[in-house]
């Protein structure tokens, strides 16, 4: 492992600050944390999310696991220091789109409560909404919309989350999604009414 570099000497205090972006925007930048098992529907519900927010005149961001795996993170695998890392480099991303007044929706997996807990504190408790996306390990292998949980359950994909890896269901989300009871509309719905009152500014 290289050493830490020594001669770092961060000007933020500097930068124009959150609140002048803020105040640009007519928004409050809020971090949105979407966590659940593969195939829950957390990346629908995040593009309809988005889509809805820009449409009432919120700039917004999508971090999606696929998305940032193929980027910024593809050169980490699934072991717990790397799942670990894959949180840590997405939370401190989430920090930087937070100071630039941006709405940042979030659609990882995101296992474990330790792993969340690391995102929420990097983040910052006051800006860190944890949205469970609720969905069974067998509806989730119904729906199986990316062919993964076939191939985990004949064992051709080793520590699959909910089957070989644990997940860990929040027990403090602010919100609770269940995907099986609802239309993916409605999802959306709740979830937008739920925080565009903290988010829009008039």
């Amino acid at each position: 492992m290289s050493e830490k570099a020594t001669n770092i000497h961060p000007i933020f205090n500097q930068l124009l600050q959150r609140s002048d972006k803020e105040n640009l925007l007519h928004q409050k930048a809020i971090c949105i944390w979407m966590t659940g098992l593969s195939g829950s529907g957390k990346s629908t519900i995040a593009q309809g999310l988005e889509k809805k927010l820009h449409h009432n005149g919120i700039l917004t961001t999508i971090l999606d696991g696929d998305n940032v795996r193929s980027g910024i993170n593809n050169n980490l695998g699934f072991s717990e220091e790397d799942r670990t890392e894959n949180i840590r480099r997405i939370a401190e991303i989430n920090k930087l789109f937070l100071q630039t007044g941006i709405v940042t929706i979030n659609s990882f997996v995101s296992p474990t409560k330790d792993i969340r807990d690391l995102a929420k504190t990097i983040i910052g408790e006051q800006d860190f909404y944890e949205v469970y996306i609720n969905a069974s390990f067998d509806e989730c292998a119904k729906r199986d919309v990316k062919g993964l949980y076939k191939k985990a359950l004949n064992g051709e994909i080793k520590n699959f989350t909910g089957l070989d890896a644990p997940f860990e269901a929040p027990t403090n989300a602010v919100l609770e999604i269940k995907t099986a009871e609802q239309s993916i509309e409605e999802s959306i719905e709740t979830i937008y009414n739920f925080f565009i009152k903290n988010i829009k500014q008039m």
